[in-house]
């Protein structure tokens, strides 16, 4: 048998940047803006080099690209071509900025970015953080949100241009 279960309604602000720029323009500018992640760091977490991984996370950039899927790939099996890449962006030191107040908030770190090509053109989409993290009350967690909102707009605005 199932324990309680709470169901709470959120407002979510969704977020459109678009650009005037090709496709495959804005996907390489904000690739060299926002660097991939280093998983090594991962990997000295796993084996507790908490203070060596400290350091290096540290000494990342206020975002990095954990992963991306395409999206435009897989509706080809619907018949359809498309162009839309996925992508995690955060910082996990940012994201521990967060969780150590209210660990739920794991649940929308690194925020998902869309990068669409479609009928409107060519887009970024994304749920602004202080609206997903707002929901937990937590001026803690609402102070790193809304700087993670001023990066993350901030990075996309540079890419889209």
């Amino acid at each position: 048998m199932a324990g309680t279960i709470d169901i709470q309604k959120i407002q979510v602000e969704h977020v459109t940047i678009r650009s005037g720029k090709d496709f495959d323009v804005v996907r390489s500018n904000l690739e060299s803006i926002v660097p991939r992640i280093d998983d090594g760091i991962f990997t000295l977490l796993r084996y507790r080099e908490a203070a060596r991984a400290l350091r290096e996370l540290e000494a990342l950039p206020a975002l990095s690209i954990f992963g991306f899927r395409d999206h435009g790939a897989a509706v080809q099996v619907a018949g359809l071509q498309r162009q839309a890449i996925q992508y995690d962006i955060g910082n996990p030191l940012t994201a521990t900025k967060m969780t150590r107040h209210r660990i739920s908030a794991g649940l929308y770190a690194p925020i998902r970015v869309l990068l669409r090509e479609d009928g409107d053109g060519v887009a970024f989409e994304y749920d602004r953080p202080i609206s997903t993290f707002g929901q937990f009350a937590d001026p803690e967690v609402d102070e790193v949100a809304r700087m993670l909102d001023k990066d993350l707009q901030a990075v996309l605005e540079s890419a889209a241009s």
